[in-house]
């Protein structure tokens, strides 16, 4: 038993959480840029009435990697629909972006 638990299984990954990264980053904006060999995805938390909001955390992805969130996210909001009933996208208006000038890596 003792080695099960110091030894995962074949194929298995062990995966911490620390309790500071479990607590999360709330975010109501994302936005995505790619180049030939990444996505970069940064995620803002913008709040009525303040002119300037600032990244809160940026994933860089290989395309490979983005295709597969897409598809999970895909999956997840299908299975939330079919438990909880369809998700309502409301129109936005569109947020003016100043982050400066545009890279590419």
């Amino acid at each position: 038993m003792a080695d099960e638990k110091n030894n995962p299984k074949k194929g298995q990954i062990n995966i911490e959480l620390d309790e500071k990264i479990a607590e999360g980053t709330y975010s109501n904006l994302a936005i995505i840029n790619h180049s030939v060999s990444e996505f970069v995805v940064d995620f803002i938390s913008i709040m009525p009435g303040t002119p300037k909001s600032k990244v809160k955390s940026r994933i860089i992805l290989t395309p490979q990697h983005a295709k597969r969130l897409l598809k999970a996210l895909a999956d997840n909001v299908t299975r939330f629909e079919n438990a909880h009933g369809e998700i309502k996208d409301y129109e936005q208006p569109p947020i003016p972006l100043n982050f400066g000038p545009t890279g590419q890596a």
